[in-house]
């Protein structure tokens, strides 16, 4: 990879423009740069959610995350990644996470940025518990999610 890694696990909000400015700044090799941005919602298949509260293992979490976005960058020509994470408690409409990917073109950025949220979705050292009318719980991982992150299974 010709860019820089950047991964930071947060409380504090983030501004997806300043981190896409940050990853390009300078650049003039960068012809694409896709952004996911997870945000809380408010409804779960017909369940007022109140809040999510998201723990991570500090340390491991990092590591884990370097580890994937390595295989990223062997995977795809990518000239920058963004991660942030963020941990403690949301209410519906803030930020959660943020994946940037930049390459020369867009396909490259696309198919990264996809891998490493699958990743996240699935794999990442988060735990995330849900507040809702009915009770408060840990989330469950879904089948729809190992379903998305199982295709990028090398053979």
């Amino acid at each position: 990879m010709s860019g820089p890694v950047t991964i930071r696990i947060q409380e504090d909000d983030f501004d997806v423009a300043r981190e896409i400015a940050s990853l390009t700044a300078g650049r003039t090799d960068i012809g694409a740069v896709v952004s996911f941005s997870g945000i809380c919602r408010g409804d779960e298949d017909s369940a007022r959610i109140a809040a999510l509260t998201l723990e991570h293992y500090p340390g491991m979490a990092e590591e884990e995350i370097k580890r994937h976005v390595d295989e990223a960058t062997s995977r795809w020509p990518l000239s920058g990644v963004t991660i942030i994470h963020r941990v403690g408690r949301f209410t519906p409409g803030q930020n959660i996470v943020l994946v940037l990917t930049a390459s020369q073109h867009r396909q490259a950025a696309f198919e990264a940025a996809e891998f490493l949220m699958d990743y996240l979705k699935t794999n990442a050292p988060f735990w995330k518990k849900q507040e809702s009318a009915t009770g408060a719980g840990w989330v469950e991982a879904q089948a729809r999610d190992d379903e998305a992150a199982a295709r990028w299974t090398r053979s």
